[in-house]
């Protein structure tokens, strides 16, 4: 697991920004949506994955607690996955270009839709219920990637949870684009996953000072039935 370390420095500058270390602890549970990043075989298992992060096997424990939480406080559970399609090489042309072609060849065999590579991690607790999502770029609420966005309106969702891998960058920049699409957005400190610490502390505190919260799984889970109890009471 990673040592997660935000200077106090950003903290200090959060703080004196919002008023509050946490400007999201008020969620409303029921119009919130846990997202779930990559956490496919193409990032996590050795042999299959064309860029391993292997910390992420690390994260399924929290991700699954957090998944249990917010289907127990009245929030929804989504699943996404990067999927390669041929389309993307003319699309996003530029993305290929500066890879290696070894590399893009290795990606594009992990990714595709019903290999090994794209299917979810086994132990992940994912549920027929839950939300499946597919997308075609790092971000998962750009244009061109997914229906994300779409979804999660239709159903009154206002704030989104990210976790998965890698944390700096498709969980960074799903979660930035999802604060400019103006979701409430919270990254999970200790439910995501990048190759090392200083890449993951990094994106972490880049999010927190512009774009949106940063808390730990204990601390959500804590946010989640707190306020659900608050509502239900207020609801009486």
């Amino acid at each position: 697991m990673h040592k997660i370390a935000i200077p106090q420095s950003v903290v200090d500058r959060v703080i004196a920004r919002r008023g509050r270390e946490h400007i999201h602890d008020d969620l409303d549970p029921a119009r919130a949506a846990l997202i779930v990043v990559d956490m496919q075989n193409a990032f996590m298992m050795p042999g299959v994955a064309h860029s391993l992060c292997l910390e992420a096997q690390e994260i399924v424990p929290n991700i699954n607690r957090l998944a249990q939480a917010v289907r127990e406080t009245g929030g929804v559970v989504v699943w996404v996955q990067t999927a390669f399609t041929e389309e993307t090489k003319t699309s996003w042309s530029v993305y290929y270009d500066i890879s290696k072609p070894e590399q893009n060849k290795k990606r594009a065999e992990a990714l595709a839709p019903g290999s090994k590579g794209y299917q979810l991690w086994e132990t992940l607790d994912a549920r027929p219920d839950d939300i499946f999502v597919e997308k075609m770029r790092f971000s998962a609420f750009i244009q061109g990637s997914s229906n994300l966005a779409d979804v999660l309106r239709a159903k009154g969702i206002d704030t989104i949870l990210v976790t998965g891998t890698v944390t700096n960058v498709c969980c960074e920049s799903t979660a930035r684009d999802a604060m400019m699409c103006n979701f409430k957005t919270v990254m999970v400190s200790d439910g995501n996953a990048a190759a090392c610490d200083e890449d993951h502390n990094a994106s972490l505190a880049a999010f927190y000072l512009t774009f949106g919260d940063v808390m730990s799984t204990d601390m959500l889970i804590g946010r989640l039935r707190s306020n659900a109890k608050k509502g239900l009471a207020a609801a009486e």
